[in-house]
């Protein structure tokens, strides 16, 4: 099974939310997302838009490669990690 995590910061708002990571059986990214999202209500609505899409704000990785497939449809193996990360912005004041 693929592992999905999440950050630390996306984990202040999903305090059940494993910290190893959550175990999925799936073969697409976005396969992941939505059983994380059926695990973890609100989770998936944080990465995905209501069409799916992988928001402005989020990165998704598969192992060290990032995932550019805005609907998500890249493959994962038993043995893929996911991390799902939060994009940083802002500047200096």
């Amino acid at each position: 099974m693929a592992t999905v995590r999440i950050s630390r910061h996306l984990r202040r708002f999903f305090p059940a939310y494993p910290s190893p990571g959550e175990l999925v059986d799936v073969e697409t990214v976005a396969e992941a997302i939505k059983e994380i999202d059926r695990r973890h209500p609100g989770l998936g609505f944080y990465i995905v838009d209501e069409h799916g899409t992988l928001r402005h704000h989020v990165n998704v990785f598969v192992g060290q490669d990032l995932v550019y497939d805005k609907q998500l449809s890249d493959s994962v193996t038993t043995s893929s990690t996911i991390d799902v990360i939060p994009a940083l912005s802002g500047g200096f004041q």
